[in-house]
């Protein structure tokens, strides 16, 4: 690679990085204000050839991964690293600074797009393999960034360990589960045409598999 190559591509990478200034909070405000258009947006996105997909907001993987990063500053900001960075107990010591803090993190959350995903496909009858399971993986990933959102500062405000915050995190990471576990049964129920008690029975048993694989995963570097 020659020198103008090298700039060329510093360009387009500056520019995309800084873009997401732009796209972060539109995406963001998009997702709270109408999360399931925004998962059938994405669904629309996935047969649009790759460069020209999400032109108008962030990919869902990237946006998930950015709303981590933020929730983790405003962590460190505010209470300091995670105990898990400390640790050297066990698979905890494979986390050895925020970097790989971010990494678990992103594993974590991803659970939830991935069980979610996996359960569609299953409800519909279909072969799970890459192609299958694109589509509901992404549309689920702008969700489940809100989520992180959500859960990530209600960890923080029970951190802060004050009796306000400590009660205002806990609400806040109730509030967080029960609206992520609303939006999943209308999900199920607009893409299975099934009534509501049935579509709660996927989002239900999708959820719970979701929290039991989070938990496991995290007792593993308690």
């Amino acid at each position: 690679m020659n020198f103008f190559n090298l700039l060329q591509s510093l360009d387009e990478l500056l520019y995309e990085v800084m873009s997401w200034l732009v796209f972060y909070p539109v995406t963001l405000w998009r997702t709270l204000v109408r999360p399931l258009k925004m998962m059938d947006y994405s669904d629309g996105e996935q047969g649009d050839k790759p460069d020209q997909q999400y032109t108008d907001t962030l990919s869902p993987p990237l946006f998930l991964l950015l709303s981590l990063i933020l929730v983790h500053a405003a962590e460190i900001a505010l209470v300091g690293n995670d105990a898990v960075v400390a640790s050297k107990v066990g698979l905890s010591a494979l986390v050895s600074n925020n970097t790989d803090l971010i990494i678990l993190r992103i594993v974590s959350y991803s659970l939830f797009p991935v069980m979610m995903a996996t359960r569609m496909v299953r409800a519909q009858k279909l072969r799970v393999d890459r192609d299958t399971l694109r589509a509901p993986f992404y549309s689920q990933c702008y969700v489940a960034a809100v989520l992180s959102i959500l859960l990530g500062t209600s960890e923080i405000l029970i951190k802060l360990a004050h009796d306000w915050s400590v009660l205002a995190g806990g609400a806040l990471g109730l509030f967080g589960l029960l609206w992520f576990g609303f939006l999943q049964t209308a999900w199920f129920n607009q893409h299975l045409k099934c009534g509501r008690l049935k579509a709660f029975g996927h989002a239900s048993r999708a959820m719970i598999e979701s929290l039991v694989a989070v938990i496991l995963l995290s007792s593993l570097f308690n």
